[in-house]
């Protein structure tokens, strides 16, 4: 396996660990500060996620 292929998985995993965690506070009933922050990290995650998916396509033509 490639590196930028590692580094994409761990990108999505990243992503969805963090909506999985977003999800379980707000089925909990927690905090709805805690759920502003885990969306905002998640969106930041998955904006990075989209970069990386993008650089490594951009990259792969060459």
């Amino acid at each position: 396996m490639n590196w930028s292929y590692i580094f994409l998985m761990v990108a999505c995993f990243i992503v969805g660990l963090v909506l999985l965690r977003g999800l379980f506070n707000m089925m909990q009933g927690g905090s709805s500060n805690k759920s502003q922050q885990l969306m905002r990290l998640r969106v930041i995650a998955q904006a990075i996620a989209v970069a990386a998916m993008v650089l490594v396509v951009w990259l792969s033509r060459e």
